[in-house]
């Protein structure tokens, strides 16, 4: 077996390292434009299997990884800020509150393709402004969903409370990935 991951993220990388796989790091170039029938709990698994049906024609014994990673707070999707300004708002709209993290995920064969996610919430304590400045100064969290990464200062200083798989939170749902490529 040949485990292709198509992502650039390495956060991905280094949690499917993780778990022992031997895989390649594959570039899917796919624009990730959910449509607005897609509802949001449903859309991480819509972006995953949107980038595996991107990729080329996998060869037999080849396996592809895809993932994405999305930030929902009152079912108002948060995905990477376009800047200092955009992180900005979506940190003071997490701030106090709770939300949830979707992360789907697709294995894909020459032969079948498996897509499942998996859901986390999270609750911010207070985040103020000072603290919103330092954390986008620091950073730069402008490749993360919803602009924060749970391994980060953000995440040790003023996550309160998890429901979920922490590895969702970071980006990619593990239990998942090691049961369907066991099976696999």
């Amino acid at each position: 077996m040949k485990l292709l991951l198509a992502s650039q993220s390495p956060r991905r990388k280094e949690l499917l390292a993780g778990l022992g796989f031997d895989f390649e790091v594959v570039k899917i170039d796919c624009e990730e434009i959910v449509p607005e029938q897609i509802r949001v709990g449903e859309s991480a698994a819509y972006l995953s299997e949107l980038k595996a049906s991107a990729f080329r024609e996998l060869e037999k014994g080849e396996v592809l990884l895809t993932a994405d990673t999305v930030v929902a707070v009152d079912h108002h999707f948060l995905g990477k800020p376009k800047d200092a300004e955009e992180a900005k708002q979506m940190l003071k709209m997490l701030s106090r509150r709770s939300h949830q993290v979707y992360t789907g995920i697709t294995v894909k064969t020459s032969e079948k393709s498996v897509t499942d996610t998996d859901v986390a919430e999270v609750e911010f304590d207070e985040i103020s402004d000072d603290e919103i400045a330092y954390y986008i100064q620091h950073y730069r969290p402008f490749d993360k969903a919803g602009s924060y990464g749970i391994q980060e200062w953000l995440g040790m200083t003023k996550i309160k409370r998890i429901n979920g798989s922490f590895y969702t939170i970071m980006g990619l749902p593990t239990h998942l990935v090691y049961k369907i490529l066991k099976e696999i």
